[in-house]
């Protein structure tokens, strides 16, 4: 059974740096996409980040320059550091995945496994 679970959510200051995990179980492949996608109040959930086989990464514009994501396989984890946070990424953040690799952001319909969320506070 795979599951997904965030960690490391909370409450930054504009400016600021924060830190989100995703821990996976039943999901070993090294052949997997996993990314992070964030979904405000009354908005759409969108893509922030993903890192597929042999690491290859990719952002969403918007976190472009700001964020990282990075795997961790002997941890089976992967991570998402946010810095120079805004007031407008305020949102849920999940991770989610799917047995295939990828190279470019996928949308959001790719993936068949999500985490339950953990909450990412940006204060003005």
């Amino acid at each position: 059974q795979v599951q997904l679970v965030e960690s490391g959510g909370g409450s930054v200051e504009a400016g600021g740096s924060l830190r989100v995990s995703c821990r996976l179980s039943g999901l070993t492949e090294k052949t997997k996409c996993v990314a992070w996608f964030r979904q405000a109040p009354g908005k759409e959930r969108e893509g922030v980040a993903s890192i597929g086989y042999g690491k290859f990464t990719s952002y969403a514009d918007s976190v472009t320059g700001r964020f990282t994501i990075s795997q961790d396989n002997a941890k089976n984890t992967v991570d998402l550091q946010m810095n120079t946070t805004k007031p407008e990424e305020t949102a849920m953040y999940y991770c989610a995945a799917y047995r295939a690799t990828c190279y470019r952001l996928p949308d959001r319909v790719a993936f068949v496994y999500w985490g339950q969320g953990t909450q990412v506070t940006v204060s003005s």
